[in-house]
C-alpha cells in the first residue's frame, strides 16, 4: 500500500523544484529500472504491482494496486512499477574525446533520445546550457531507456564554458560546411542548439567551426531537422571519420 503522504511526494516530483529539494528522481517500466539498479545510482523505493526484481531487499520494495499505480505514474498508461531513485552527485566535467553541448534544448523526448544516442555512439559527457530541460525530468528519464546511467550531464554557463576550453568548437547551422565533405577529428565539442532557434548568437561567437547537414529534396523548403535526429547523423559522421 501506498500511503497520501508517499503521493504527495511523489507526485512533486514531477516538478523540477521537488527533485532538486528531495534529490530524487521517478523512473517507470521495467527495462529502465533494471539498468539503474544495475548502475551506481542509489534506489530509494520501489514500488510494483507484481513480483518483480527478487534481488531488491523487501524493505525497498512495496506492492501496491494497479489503481495506486495510476495516482503515482507521469505515464497516461502506466507500467507495472515505479521506482524513486536518489539523484546522484554532478560528475566533474570531461573534455575527452567528443563531447555534445546543449544551448538551450526543451523538449524531454529529444534529450531523452540524445542521450540514447551518446550512449550507443560512446560519447560519455554531455554539457547543457543552464536553460536545457532537467535530465531528471520523468520524460527525459524514460525517453532514455536506461542510458542516463551511462552518460554524464552537467549543466553549466555554456557561454564561460565554451570561453575556456582549447577543443576545437563546432557548431551546427544551416549555412555551415557540408557535414559529409568535412574531414572531422576524433576529439572536440560538437553543440546542437534549442528546437526553435538553434544556437544562441552568444554561444554562436564561440563556434569555430560551422558545420550543416545538406538539403538533398528537390524543393528544399523543409526549416531544419529535429535536433535528435540531426545529432544521430552528426555523431555518425563523427565516427565515421575515426
Amino acid at each position: 500500500m501506498v500511503s497520501k503522504n508517499q503521493i504527495k511526494l511523489i507526485n512533486s516530483l514531477q516538478q523540477k523544484k521537488y527533485r532538486q529539494l528531495h534529490q530524487l528522481f521517478i523512473a517507470e517500466g521495467v527495462k529502465v529500472i533494471q539498468e539503474l539498479l544495475a548502475s551506481n545510482i542509489l534506489l530509494e523505493h520501489l514500488y510494483v504491482t507484481e513480483n518483480l526484481f527478487d534481488g531488491v531487499a523487501a524493505t525497498q520494495k512495496t506492492l501496491i494496486s494497479e489503481n495506486e499505480l495510476k495516482k503515482i505514474s507521469c505515464l497516461s498508461t502506466p507500467n507495472n512499477c515505479l521506482a524513486l531513485f536518489r539523484i546522484p552527485v554532478q560528475r566533474e566535467l570531461s573534455s575527452n574525446g567528443l563531447v555534445i553541448a546543449l544551448d538551450d534544448v526543451r523538449d524531454p523526448g529529444n534529450l531523452g533520445t540524445i542521450i540514447r544516442l551518446c550512449d550507443w555512439y560512446g560519447v560519455n559527457q554531455i554539457i547543457c546550457s543552464e536553460q536545457t530541460v532537467d535530465v531528471y525530468n520523468p520524460k527525459v528519464v524514460q525517453a532514455t531507456m536506461g542510458s542516463i546511467s551511462r552518460v554524464a550531464l552537467a549543466y553549466v554557463d555554456l557561454k564561460d564554458y565554451l570561453s575556456k576550453t582549447n577543443q576545437t568548437v563546432f557548431g551546427t547551422f544551416m549555412d555551415g560546411k557540408n557535414v559529409y565533405k568535412t574531414e572531422l577529428p576524433s576529439s572536440g565539442i560538437l553543440v546542437l542548439g534549442n528546437e526553435a532557434n538553434g544556437i544562441s548568437a552568444a554561444v554562436e561567437e564561440l563556434v569555430t567551426e560551422r558545420l550543416a547537414i545538406p538539403r538533398f529534396g528537390n524543393i528544399q523548403q523543409t526549416e531544419s531537422l529535429n535536433v535528435a535526429t540531426a545529432t544521430a547523423i552528426f555523431l555518425s559522421e563523427f565516427k565515421r571519420s575515426e
